[in-house]
């Protein structure tokens, strides 16, 4: 059963909320302990409501779970735990996100509350209008961004926003493709209404322009005048590189495996955008830290 439960939570899914940290990196805040210690607080309560989103999401979807390929195998659709298994765990959960937000930035609970809201809109509705679904995908990480601003009391560039805005729909719809891709293998039968809707070609296309706004939106970041002010150095410009890499990395394990129907899957089981996201990291912690003393 503790199995069980940490499988119900799926803690592989909070590497989506390392999105949080993006402003305290930018923000120069990294090596803070008032500042880290918020921005972790911050990050262990976007992880409860994640897990409480997906609690909820898996009792509303357990018949169209039972008849997914890789889905059926999850608690709740196997039978391995009941409902009010299930609802235990959500209640621990939404009780410790709580007890944790007391005290904290008020504009960092709407954030939160928002976050939560759209995805309960998400799991019961939203997820069948086509478009949408994945705006909704896209708008959580967004939120992640904001929340990780507020919560440190900063304010955040509109390109690394919208830098964030791209990098999600083009993970949501390469998402779609994937799932899109395993139906049409299995002859078109799917419970997920969504999903009929959409077409490769027209995902390949959403595709394409969602990886060209990524790059383009982060490079116009590394040289706007608000971010060469900020950090006294040009070449965060240099590490536009890695984003490049990572991105076409990703397009090809679209058009070559199926490890995008679960995109975080794909990022933490592919060594090259492992190794790329570290590089882009930590070049990115040397470029805003330590300028003055490496790269003159």
């Amino acid at each position: 059963m503790l199995a069980a439960y940490v499988k119900l939570i799926r803690p592989k899914q909070w590497i989506k909320n390392l999105f949080v940290f993006a402003p305290l990196i930018f923000a120069k805040g990294l090596f803070e302990a008032e500042l880290f210690t918020l921005a972790c607080k911050a990050f262990v309560t976007f992880c409860l409501t994640a897990s409480a989103v997906y609690i909820i999401n898996d009792i509303a979807d357990i018949e169209a779970d039972r008849a997914h390929p890789e889905k059926k195998t999850r608690p709740l659709a196997s039978g391995l735990m009941t409902r009010w298994n299930a609802l235990g765990m959500l209640g621990v959960l939404l009780t410790t996100d709580v007890l944790i937000l007391i005290g904290m930035d008020i504009h960092f609970v709407v954030i939160l509350s928002i976050y939560f809201v759209i995805n309960l809109a998400y799991s019961f509705k939203l997820k069948e209008v086509v478009l949408l679904d994945v705006f909704i995908i896209a708008a959580g990480f967004m939120l992640r961004v904001l929340g990780g601003a507020y919560v440190i009391a900063v304010p955040i560039s509109s390109w690394l926003v919208l830098c964030s805005l791209f990098i999600s729909l083009f993970m949501g719809f390469a998402k779609r493709r994937g799932e899109l891709v395993q139906v049409n293998e299995r002859g078109g039968v799917t419970k997920r209404k969504v999903l009929t809707k959409y077409r490769v070609d027209f995902l390949d296309q959403m595709l394409t322009i969602t990886a060209a706004g990524t790059v383009i939106s982060y490079a116009l970041y590394t040289v706007a005048p608000r971010t060469l002010e900020i950090f006294k150095t040009e070449k965060l410009v240099y590490t536009t590189v890695f984003v490049i890499y990572g991105v076409f990395r990703y397009l090809f394990l679209i058009h070559t495996t199926r490890a995008t129907e679960n995109p975080t899957n794909a990022v933490t089981s592919d060594i090259p955008i492992l190794g790329t996201g570290f590089l882009w990291v930590a070049s990115c912690i040397i470029l805003i830290y330590a300028r003055g003393h490496i790269f003159p």
